[in-house]
């Protein structure tokens, strides 16, 4: 998989998809994939994060991860998303930027794209399967060929089950409840191993 390039893009306020996000990076450079760890621009008014302990601390902690420009998008293979849910759906920072896509499909830059998604939520029935479907439904629109984990492997089963993608509870503390790092690399590997497939096939 070393000529796959993966974009992770994510959106996290206080840090959960960013950690989903650097355990996809950990697994696709165990693979020999390309990498990119990006993070969502933030367009929430800097008193609401200030007033948020977490979520400034966050910001702070992160504020060198660079933010996905449309050409990252246009550069990868394969794209996994990991964004929180919000009331059942993606956060408005996530669809604020997927609205700005359109130039890119409607060239067909994103045809083919291998994309996958992951989440969070605060208890298991959260929102946490609607929030990785509605992002799928964008990535049909774009002609992108969804790859969710299914009931591939048993970490999945020690992760919660979501075949849709990984999802993660998370406590008042801010701790994750599920052990889900091994079913966020092995999502990560069916994604990486389908967009070679894809390249390949491509390549014919």
């Amino acid at each position: 998989m070393s000529n796959v390039k993966l974009a992770v893009v994510y959106y996290s306020s206080t840090g959960t998809n960013y950690q989903l996000s650097k355990w996809a990076e950990e697994a696709a450079k165990e693979h020999g994939a390309d990498v990119k760890v990006l993070k969502v621009p933030e367009t929430a008014p800097q008193e609401a994060i200030d007033s948020n302990p977490a979520w400034k601390a966050h910001a702070e902690a992160t504020k060198d991860v660079p933010e996905v420009k449309l050409d990252d998008l246009e550069w990868a293979d394969a794209i996994i998303f990991s964004v929180p849910t919000r009331f059942g759906n993606m956060p408005g920072q996530v669809k604020s930027f997927l609205d700005t896509t359109g130039g890119l499909w409607f060239k067909g830059k994103l045809v083919n794209k291998v994309v996958s998604a992951m989440t969070s939520a605060q208890n298991p029935h959260g929102g946490q399967e609607i929030t990785t479907l509605s992002l799928y439904t964008t990535m049909y629109h774009w002609g992108a060929i969804v790859v969710a984990p299914g009931y591939t492997d048993p970490v999945l089963y020690e992760a919660g089950g979501n075949p849709y993608g990984t999802s993660v509870s998370v406590n008042q503390d801010g701790e994750m409840i599920e052990n889900v790092q091994g079913a966020v690399k092995h999502q990560t590997k069916r994604t990486l191993t389908v967009a070679q497939f894809v390249k390949d096939g491509q390549n014919l």
